[in-house]
């Protein structure tokens, strides 16, 4: 660890892109600049952008904040309300398709969803609809000839 900066081996921030940098390297950076350390000398030192150091000194400046805001990309799931009978309803309906579970929705719930909502929102359940087959087998058998498996050449005897 490098400065106690949480660095790896690389020299690289374990930082990811989404993730708001911890109080202490915050403050560190703002002391180091409230000290006289240009901004771009600061920004090497500890590993962060240039932007970074000038949008967190005009945002001190502009509402005294210097600590991390909370996200805001949260978004509530559109069905999350209606989880409990959509599972219900595929486990009375085990052959409805992603179709008419949206049309269900709609008919009883007056909630429109598209198929990938709806594709998403089973998965979160952990429910699936898979279909098992349901005409019968061909009387007369496969008509293609067995393959060789994958990554083999074909023999010639």
């Amino acid at each position: 660890m490098l400065l106690g900066l949480g660095l790896s081996r690389g020299g690289v921030m374990a930082w990811e892109s989404g993730q708001s940098y911890s109080a202490d390297l915050r403050s560190r950076v703002l002391a180091a600049v409230d000290g006289g350390v240009p901004a771009r000398v600061a920004a090497q030192r500890f590993q962060v952008s240039v932007s970074y150091v000038y949008k967190a000194l005009g945002r001190r400046k502009a509402t005294g904040e210097s600590e991390a805001r909370p996200q805001r990309n949260h978004q509530e799931l559109k069905l999350a309300a209606h989880h409990a009978a959509i599972a219900a309803e595929v486990a009375q309906r085990s052959d409805v398709t992603l179709n008419e579970l949206r049309a269900w929705l709609l008919a009883t719930h007056g909630v429109a969803a598209s198929l990938g909502l709806m594709h998403r929102t089973l998965a979160r359940l952990g429910l699936t609809l898979k279909k098992s087959p349901s005409g019968r087998r061909s009387r007369t058998g496969p008509i293609s000839p067995n393959s060789a498996p994958s990554g083999e050449p074909d023999r010639v005897s």
